[in-house]
């Protein structure tokens, strides 16, 4: 299997890394090396940063239907290619080639639909005091966008900082996270070759410090847009003040699913089990803390954990995986100290707790199901961002919604019930910006994303 190599793309060409610098990216099923990517540095960014600005001036003035038809291509392309991205995003991230198609289908759509966002950008006329006056509200782009992205959907939270930058008149320096470089690169040749003009997009990858504080430090960004952690979110915060630029931030979660008492538990923890399982736990809206009424305990808990653990572990290109590994050996050590640290806290293993006996290459861990578990515990109070779930109890509505709300995360929840008043008091009271109701899609193209509290804005 072939190794591929990838440059920077700024002003309209691509190029190496000014310094020469390299960054291996390896297949975390097999921990070989599948992809070379360019490591920007100071200089390399700041020619991002220029050219995008030079581009601004121009591209801010092309129509918006224009700007749209661009966008449009672009999507129509992506689905060209999408079976050639969603290999390269598999042997990159080590999701089952299933799940990164999906991830391409959802990139399609939120091109296209910011296609169409590009000819709404309406402005407001307000009669004036006098009847000869007219008050008129212009909706203007900002100018040029930073986008720093996670590596647990590169390709489609790439399109999320792409399409509306350029729907709305902006250009961007974006930087991937390391891991879906080569993908991200398919991604960009698509708008390239779909008539975005030089400039209006620029890839600079490498060392996320060296890139986000050139861009933090300049000027000519305007805004920045962030998926990741809340700690490097509120870094960006504190430095963005410095330039007073605008920010949209996609941050952590910790996600509550509420179980209530009129419900089929061996359904839902089927539900759960699918939702829980996708992309190995690594995604921002996981379901990462159970609340079950106490009338299902027993029943949830083994219908979740055998569902869990029928599922088969492996390589995302091999036929009929349904679980791929971590992204990379700091996960998996992170992963393997959090299942440890809530063992010692008494918690009891249901199923998982450790890496299945059949894979000594990768990453790879069991999704571990916790019972016995207390709020004082890590598990339900930091993020895991991995195939670990804890399953708690409740009797109350009052008291469980109290204990859904008790963290600083508010990004997703979910509730299960077949009470639509129960559900819509469910969703009145949680505190996160996304709540599922009988389901675990907190995503798509045509709906708002993003959360309160400590998990974003924007």
């Amino acid at each position: 299997m072939g190794t591929t190599t990838t440059e920077l793309y700024i002003d309209g060409k691509w190029k190496p890394a000014l310094a020469g610098g390299m960054i291996d990216i390896i297949d975390p099923a097999t921990e070989e090396l599948v992809t070379r990517a360019a490591q920007a540095d100071r200089d390399d960014v700041n020619a991002a940063i220029d050219a995008a600005h030079k581009a601004f001036l121009s591209w801010r003035k092309v129509a918006p239907w224009e700007r749209s038809k661009v966008l449009r291509k672009a999507a129509q392309l992506v689905a060209e290619r999408s079976d050639v991205i969603a290999r390269q995003l598999t042997l990159e991230t080590g999701k089952p080639l299933g799940q990164a198609k999906g991830e391409l289908a959802s990139t399609v759509e939120l091109i296209d639909w910011f296609a169409d966002e590009a000819r709404r950008i309406f402005g407001q006329t307000l009669s004036g005091r006098s009847s000869n006056n007219r008050f008129m509200t212009v909706y203007e782009p900002v100018g040029v966008v930073a986008g720093f992205t996670a590596w647990n959907f590169p390709v489609v939270l790439q399109a999320r900082k792409i399409a509306p930058a350029l729907a709305s008149g902006c250009t961007i320096v974006t930087r991937p996270a390391e891991e879906g470089t080569g993908a991200v690169v398919e991604l960009i040749k698509c708008f390239i070759d779909a008539g975005a003009p030089a400039g209006t997009i620029n890839l600079v990858t490498g060392k996320p410090e060296v890139i986000s504080e050139t861009c933090m430090d300049s000027e000519l960004v305007r805004k920045v847009t962030f998926t990741g952690s809340i700690p490097v979110g509120q870094h960006l915060m504190r430095r963005a003040a410095d330039t007073v630029k605008r920010m949209s931030m996609e941050l952590g979660g910790h996600g509550p699913v509420i179980i209530h008492e009129d419900v089929d538990p061996v359904k839902v923890a089927r539900t759960a089990a699918m939702g829980k399982s996708r992309n190995n736990g690594q995604v921002c809206v996981s379901p990462t803390r159970f609340y079950v009424h106490k009338k299902h305990e027993k029943v949830f808990t083994e219908e979740f954990a055998g569902a869990l653990a029928k599922m088969k572990i492996g390589h995302g290109l091999e036929p009929d995986t349904e679980i791929g590994p971590l992204i990379n050996r700091k996960r998996l050590d992170f992963i393997e100290q959090f299942v440890e640290q809530t063992r010692e806290e008494g918690a009891n293993v249901v199923t998982g707790g450790k890496r299945p006996a059949d894979r000594n290459k990768g990453f790879f861990y069991e999704p571990t199901v916790f019972n016995g578990v207390t709020d004082d515990m890590r598990v339900m109070n930091d993020e895991p961002f991995g195939p670990i779930a804890p399953v708690t109890t409740f009797e109350d509505f009052d008291e469980v919604i109290t204990r859904a709300n008790s963290l600083s995360y508010g990004l997703a929840g979910y509730v299960f019930t077949n009470s639509q008043d129960l559900a819509m008091r469910t969703m009145e009271e949680l505190r996160t910006g996304i709540v599922g109701v009988n389901n675990f899609v907190a995503a798509t193209a045509e709906m708002p994303f993003g959360g309160v509290n400590h998990s974003g804005f924007g």
